[in-house]
């Protein structure tokens, strides 16, 4: 088993394993930017692999994006499934390879995600995992209906609150969480109970109800976009859900909990270094001044590689043929893509912001 630590691990380790794919690709996508990611997906389709996405209805703004990332895939030869619209949301984040490597990831394949943020990933081999996580993936794909059958695959809205509820328990000396908003009255109550017992909490993040109970901070450095929860330095959840209603109660959201000792040991870490961390004019939050940062960085990245780009010159290209195509055209089509870009990135991450 391994953790993945953003920004620091950056895209390089999902890249990788892509590249080193077989037989088989499973991903799950709400939200998705990554061109590397992407050329990985195509490449490993070229090759023979079998690549499916399956890829939210919706993630408020980004709508259009996803139904242009389906159509390139699609062009590709990846198969390509569409989340149904039962629940508000499908926000997991899953990576399959070959039926034997799993990665639980609590960030996007976004570079505000990985490059930007604070977030973790799972990567693991363990069967019962596997399955499991290959069970749910079915379910949603043949839109289906999920029933939990392993205490440590944590889903929204199947077991999600019994589990975390259950984990909080059994805490008897120490609780350590990351969570951009702790809302839900009764994951509430049951913190301020622990911390009655005597449990130490700690919360990076915010609380939507203050508690004489809870020692609160937020994230300096980073932006916050991980949920997670270590109980006792044993034992550690690491999530796409918060401990918020929706989330563990209209949404699906996937998450794991894990006792393997470098995993627990890596957030121990990170955590005591992020909370101990000076507060600073640079902390993190989606600001007009980060958004043109962080926007000015992607549209750096936009080379002629980018699927983006790509996609409006071929568009161009056969509308006009290759005989009529001259520099201004290109240069027109290149300019049009990227501010389309940048224009339905704004939304995203506006719309993001509002949501935390």
């Amino acid at each position: 088993m391994k953790l993945l630590i953003q920004p620091q691990d950056g895209v390089a380790p999902l890249v990788t394993a892509i590249a080193k794919a077989k037989k088989s690709i499973d991903i799950v996508i709400f939200r998705f930017d990554r061109a590397e990611i992407e050329v990985a997906l195509k490449d490993a389709a070229e090759r023979g692999v079998s690549v499916s996405a399956l890829i939210a209805y919706a993630n408020h703004g980004g709508e259009k994006s996803l139904r242009k990332l389906e159509m390139r895939l699609l062009e590709a030869g990846v198969t390509v499934s569409r989340t149904a619209d039962d629940l508000s949301r499908y926000h997991d984040k899953l990576l399959i390879i070959d039926h034997r490597l799993l990665h639980v990831l609590s960030f996007n394949f976004t570079h505000l995600d990985i490059d930007h943020s604070r977030g973790f990933g799972i990567v693991t081999r363990r069967r019962n995992l596997l399955q499991e996580a290959l069970r749910l993936l079915r379910a949603d794909n043949e839109r289906r209906p999920y029933k939990a059958g392993l205490d440590a695959f944590v889903v929204s809205p199947i077991n999600a609150r019994k589990q975390l509820l259950a984990l909080i328990g059994r805490a008897k000396k120490e609780l350590l969480l990351y969570d951009p908003k702790i809302a839900d009255a009764e994951m509430l109550r049951a913190l301020s109970e622990r911390a009655k017992k005597g449990v130490d909490i700690r919360v990076i993040g915010s609380v939507g109800r203050k508690s004489p109970h809870l020692r609160v901070r937020p994230l300096t450095g980073f932006r916050l976009h991980t949920r997670t929860i270590v109980r006792d330095r044993r034992e550690a959840f690491v999530g796409s859900q918060s401990l918020r209603k929706a989330e563990l109660d209209s949404r699906r959201e996937v998450g794991v909990i894990v006792r393997d000792s470098k995993v627990v040991s890596g957030l121990v870490n990170t955590f005591e270094a992020d909370w101990g961390a000076k507060e600073t004019a640079e902390t993190v939050q989606t600001t007009p001044q980060v958004l043109k940062k962080n926007l000015k960085e992607m549209v750096e990245k936009l080379s002629p590689l980018n699927p983006l780009v790509k996609e409006a010159v071929k568009e161009v290209v056969s509308k006009k043929g290759s005989a009529g195509l001259n520099k201004t055209d290109v240069k027109e089509t290149v300019e049009k893509a990227v501010k389309e870009a940048v224009r339905e990135r704004v939304q995203e991450m506006l719309n993001e912001a509002e949501e935390q």
